[in-house]
């Protein structure tokens, strides 16, 4: 049973592999397939043979941008790999901020501390058409201003003039105003008043909360201005609020005055004859 269950496998055996040669030769694009398929593979086997056991050949390509700014900068790298049997590419962005010194709250304002004219010189007038010198030293600033403005503030005519703007700021600061030109310049001039200086950061209103260690506005100093009369000759002057003649409560006065006198000397004329003084 056994013997005639192999011979059908052997009877077709011989079969198929009588056809395959009957087919000879096989089609020159299934050698060239067959060849280039024995050649990667010889390749393959060499490349594994004279590769070390502890590393894998690898090729790697890198390439890397970056920009960077000064304050608030940020870093943009790009990288990208490839090796045998995988790749693969990644981007990182880092950000990095400009350092701040953080200001204690319970600092003070800045301010300003004025020192010409110093305060003990009292109420200064100014007439109009003359230079006038202002100087302050700065008080608990942290801060510095880019830049500051002057103004003066009249409350007769609810004007605020403005003698300066975006003045560089120094360690001690100084400022001369000429009224004279400014007088000619104003369509609206300046009346016989008193004036607030005002100096504030130009970035910041006059009505800003000031900050701590940041320059508040400074309007404490108070000083008048006037402009001067025309000229009159002594003969054509006139003095409004003078009179050559008395006045009744003058006149009144006077008489009492007089009238005493006299009872005073015949009072004393009447004793002295009657001592005999003038016997």
């Amino acid at each position: 049973m056994k013997g005639s269950g192999i011979f059908p496998v052997f009877a077709a055996l011989l079969l198929f592999f009588t056809a395959l040669s009957s087919a000879w030769p096989w089609p020159e694009s299934l050698d060239h397939k067959i060849e280039a398929l024995l050649v990667r593979r010889q390749n393959q086997n060499e490349t594994d043979d004279n590769a070390p056991d502890t590393s894998a050949n690898q090729t790697a390509s890198a390439s890397g941008s970056a920009s960077r700014s000064q304050s608030g900068s940020t870093i943009t790298a790009s990288a990208s790999r490839s090796a045998s049997g995988g790749s693969g590419s990644g981007n990182a962005t880092r950000t990095t901020s400009s350092k701040t010194t953080p200001i204690d709250p319970r600092l003070p304002p800045g301010g300003v501390s004025l020192m010409t004219p110093a305060l003990i010189d009292g109420p200064q007038y100014y007439k109009v058409g003359d230079f006038v010198t202002f100087g302050w030293n700065y008080t608990s600033l942290s801060v510095t201003p880019s830049a500051i403005d002057i103004l003066a503030s009249c409350s007769a005519n609810q004007q605020t003039y403005t003698l300066t703007t975006n003045m560089s700021v120094e360690e001690t600061g100084a400022f001369t105003w000429d009224t004279g030109e400014m007088y000619a310049t104003q369509t609206n001039p300046f009346p016989v008043a008193s004036y607030t200086l005002i100096i504030h950061d130009s970035s910041k209103d006059v009505t800003d909360v000031p900050s701590a260690g940041f320059l508040g506005a400074y309007e404490q100093y108070i000083f008048g201005m006037y402009t001067p009369q025309a000229y009159t000759p002594l003969n054509d002057f006139r003095c409004a609020t003078c009179s050559g003649a008395l006045s009744i409560h003058e006149k009144q006065a006077l008489g009492v005055i007089l009238t005493a006198s006299a009872m005073t000397i015949m009072s004393f004329a009447w004793f002295a004859n009657g001592f005999g003084v003038f016997s």
